[in-house]
C-alpha cells in the first residue's frame, strides 16, 4: 500500500510540470515516461528511491524526476533506453550540479528543463559522447530555459555563472546551438566547438 501511494504521488508530481522545450527528443515526453513507470514495476521503484534521495538532499524541487531520467537526444537512432535511472553510485555526483543549477543557475536564467542526463556506455558512444563524458557517470545534464531570454542573453548569464562561482562547485559548462547547454560538476572547466575552453563563447565572449 505505501509503495502505491508513493507511486501515485510520484505521477502526480509529473502531471504538475509538463514540459515546454521545443527542442525534447520524440518520445521522451511525460506522457512518454509515465507510459515507462506503467510497463516497468522495476523502473517504479528505482525512479521512487531516487526521488527519495534527492530528498534527502533538499533537491527534489529543483528539477521534475521524470526530465532527470531522460536519456540521450538520440535515444530512438541508438535503439537505447528513453529514460533510465542511473547506478546509484552514482547520485552523489548529480546532487552537486543540481546544488549548483538551484542555487545560482535557476535565480539567474530562471526555470530550466533537463533534456539530457545519465548515458550508459553503449548509449553515450553511440551518441557521440567522449568515452569519459560527464553523462556517464551522471555528473552532467543538458539544460534549456523555460522563459524567453534569447541565446546570447543565455550564454551570457551563464558564464557570468560559472566566472563567478564554477569553480567553487567544480563546474563544467558547454553549449550546443539554439537554447541548449550542458552543466556537470565533474572539474572546473569550459569549451567551444573543437573541445577546447580558448573557444568557449565565455572567453571569446561570442554569443551568437
Amino acid at each position: 500500500m505505501r509503495f502505491f501511494a508513493a507511486f501515485i504521488a510520484l505521477v502526480s508530481l509529473a502531471f504538475s510540470t509538463p514540459s515546454t522545450a521545443q527542442t525534447m527528443a520524440e518520445g521522451q515526453s511525460h506522457a512518454d515516461y509515465l507510459a515507462w513507470l506503467a510497463r516497468d514495476p522495476g523502473a517504479r521503484a528505482q525512479v521512487i528511491s531516487f526521488k527519495t534521495f534527492l530528498d534527502t538532499k533538499d533537491l527534489d524541487e529543483v528539477l521534475p524526476t521524470w526530465q532527470l531520467v531522460r536519456t540521450a537526444s538520440m535515444w530512438r537512432e541508438c535503439n537505447g533506453p528513453r529514460f533510465e535511472v542511473a547506478p546509484f553510485t552514482e547520485w552523489d555526483h548529480l546532487a552537486k550540479t543540481l546544488a549548483f543549477v538551484k542555487t545560482h543557475v535557476q535565480p539567474v536564467v530562471g526555470p530550466v528543463e533537463a533534456l539530457s542526463g545519465f548515458r550508459n556506455e553503449g548509449l553515450n558512444q553511440c551518441a557521440g559522447g567522449a568515452k569519459q563524458s560527464a553523462h556517464r557517470h551522471f555528473y552532467a545534464l543538458d539544460l534549456t530555459p523555460l522563459e524567453p531570454i534569447g541565446r546570447a542573453g543565455m550564454i551570457r548569464s551563464v558564464c557570468s555563472i560559472h566566472a563567478f562561482r564554477g569553480r567553487d562547485y567544480d563546474i563544467g559548462l558547454g553549449f550546443y546551438s539554439g537554447m541548449r547547454f550542458h552543466v556537470d560538476s565533474k572539474g572546473f572547466r569550459m569549451w567551444g566547438p573543437d573541445g577546447k575552453g580558448a573557444t568557449s563563447p565565455c572567453a571569446t565572449g561570442n554569443y551568437g
